[in-house]
C-alpha cells in the first residue's frame, strides 16, 4: 500500500468539507487573469476535489491529449486554497523559467501555475486551479518494481529533488511531505520528475525572516509518518533541514525496500524514537537496512551533512548534489538524464513475471490508470515504458528486464523571461 499522510489531516483539515459536484465537459471557466479554460472529462478525484482534462478555450472539444488539468473544489473548502498560496507566490512560469535560465538548467521539477479563480454554477461557488498534466507517480512504479529501485535511479531522483528543494526553499517555502506518491513523471517526457501536492507547504521565511523553532504538541508527527522529519515529530514547523531529512528516508526506502520502523506505524512515538536512535548511530541504520549488501556510502555522508544542520541553517545544496554524484561515480555511472529501471547494483533484482508485465502494460495503455490520487495525478500515462534488451547469461537468470523510461523531449513553453525576484537572505 502507498504511504498515507497522517496527523496533518487531523490538525489542519476544516470540519465537514463538501465534495465537489461533477461538472459537464465543455463548461468554460475564466481565471483571475481573464483567461478562459474549457474543461474536458473528469479523470480523477480524491479528498474533496475533482480533476478534469482542460485546455485553452476554443471551438474544439477538450480531447484525451489535453496538456492541462483543472482541479476544482467547493470554494469554502480549504486544501486547494492552501496550495494556491504556494503556487501563486512561487510557481509562476516566469519565475521558474528565470531560475532555470540563471542556472542553465534544462528543466526543474516544480509544477507551473497557469491560473486560478472562482466559478459559479447553479448557485454554488467553486475554486479552481489550472496545472500542467502529469503521468504516473513513482509509488506505482516502486510497487511494480518489487518495492526497490536501482541505485542509479535513486541517486538521479535525489539530485533532481535537491534542485527542486533549493528552488522552493529560496522562494521562502518548504514542502513537508516528500514521498514517491507525490513524485509524478512528466506527461511528455518520463525522464522528468515533478514534486506535487503542496497542501502542507509552509512559508518558513516570510519576507526573509526565518520562523523560530517552537514545539507545538498539536502539530506532532505532521506529514507522512514513515518519512516525516524529527522536527515534525517534535511538533516544530517544517524546515529546510526537515525536507532534506525526509528525502533521505525516501532514498533509504527506495534502495533497501523497507525502513526499520515500518513494522509499527500505528505508534507515532515509536517511529519518532527509532529515528532519533538511528540519527545518533548511522552505521547501525545502514547495517539494519543493508544487512548483507554493500552499504551505500553516499547515503551515510548525505545523512551526516543533513543532521549537522541547525534549524535555521541554509543547506549546502551543491555539496549534497556532489555527494550523490560521487555515489553514481562509485558504481561507474553518471547522471546522464535518462531514468532506467533494471538490474540494481544495491541488491539482486528479481525476475519480472509475465503477470507483472501484463500489469505494467495495462498501466501504460489505460488512459485513466493513474487518476485515483487526490493531488494532480490524473491523465494518460506518459509514453509507453520500453524494455531495453540486455544480454544475460542463461545459466544465471532466465529473464531480466531493464525498463527505460523514455527519451522524448518535452515541448518548450514560450512564456518569456521575467526579472528575477530577489531571494531571501535567510
Amino acid at each position: 500500500m502507498p504511504p498515507k499522510r497522517v496527523a496533518a489531516a487531523r490538525t489542519r483539515a476544516p470540519p465537514k468539507r463538501k465534495m465537489a459536484e461533477e461538472l459537464k465537459p465543455g463548461e468554460v471557466m475564466t481565471d483571475t487573469g481573464k483567461k478562459q479554460w474549457k474543461i474536458g472529462k473528469p479523470i480523477g478525484k480524491g479528498g474533496f476535489g475533482l480533476l478534469y482534462l482542460a485546455d485553452e478555450n476554443s471551438t474544439k472539444a477538450v480531447g484525451n491529449c489535453a496538456s492541462y488539468v483543472i482541479k476544482v473544489e467547493p470554494s469554502d473548502n480549504g486544501p486547494l486554497f492552501s496550495e494556491l498560496k504556494f503556487y501563486m507566490r512561487a510557481a509562476k512560469p516566469e519565475l521558474i523559467h528565470s531560475w532555470m535560465s540563471s542556472r542553465k538548467m534544462n528543466y526543474l521539477g516544480v509544477p507551473k501555475y497557469w491560473g486560478s479563480g472562482l466559478y459559479d454554477k447553479g448557485g454554488k461557488s467553486y475554486r479552481f486551479m489550472v496545472m500542467d498534466r502529469f503521468g504516473s507517480d513513482l509509488q506505482k512504479i516502486f510497487e511494480q518494481n518489487h518495492k526497490k529501485f536501482p541505485q542509479k535511479f535513486v541517486l538521479q531522483i535525489g539530485i533532481r529533488l535537491i534542485d527542486i528543494l533549493e528552488y522552493i526553499h529560496d522562494h521562502e517555502y518548504v514542502h513537508g511531505d516528500i514521498k514517491a506518491s507525490n513524485l509524478l513523471l512528466s506527461y511528455n517526457n518520463p525522464n522528468e520528475v515533478y514534486l506535487v501536492d503542496y497542501g502542507l507547504a509552509y512559508r518558513y521565511c516570510p519576507e526573509g525572516v526565518h520562523k523560530e523553532y517552537k514545539e507545538d504538541p498539536k502539530r506532532c508527527h505532521d506529514g507522512t509518518l514513515e518519512f516525516t522529519s524529527t522536527d515534525a515529530h517534535m511538533g516544530a514547523a517544517a524546515s529546510r533541514r526537515g525536507d532534506l531529512e525526509i528525502l533521505g528516508y525516501c532514498m533509504l526506502q527506495w534502495l533497501s525496500g523497507r525502513l526499520p520502523w515500518e513494522d509499527n506505524l500505528n505508534n507515532a512515538n515509536y517511529v519518532r524514537d527509532e529515528k532519533l536512535k538511528y540519527r545518533a548511530d548511522l552505521p547501525s541504520l545502514m547495517a539494519k537496512c543493508f544487512p548483507s549488501k554493500n552499504k551505500p556510502a553516499e547515503l551515510s555522508k548525505y545523512f551526516e551533512d543533513v543532521i549537522s544542520l541547525a534549524y535555521k541553517d541554509r543547506p549546502h545544496y551543491q555539496r549534497l548534489r556532489d555527494i550523490l554524484k560521487q555515489g553514481l561515480k562509485s558504481i561507474g555511472c553518471t547522471d546522464d538524464g535518462v531514468l532506467v529501471l533494471g538490474a540494481s547494483s544495491n541488491g539482486d533484482a528479481p525476475t519480472t513475471s509475465k503477470q507483472q508485465k501484463r500489469r505494467a502494460s495495462k498501466l501504460n495503455d489505460d488512459p485513466e490508470a493513474n487518476t485515483s490520487d487526490p493531488e494532480l495525478k490524473g491523465g494518460k500515462k506518459p509514453r509507453k515504458l520500453q524494455t531495453a534488451k540486455k544480454p544475460i547469461e542463461k545459466k544465471k537468470l532466465k529473464k531480466a528486464d531493464t525498463v527505460e523510461m523514455g527519451t522524448q523531449t518535452s515541448p518548450t513553453v514560450s512564456t518569456g523571461f521575467a526579472r528575477r525576484k530577489p531571494q531571501s537572505k535567510c
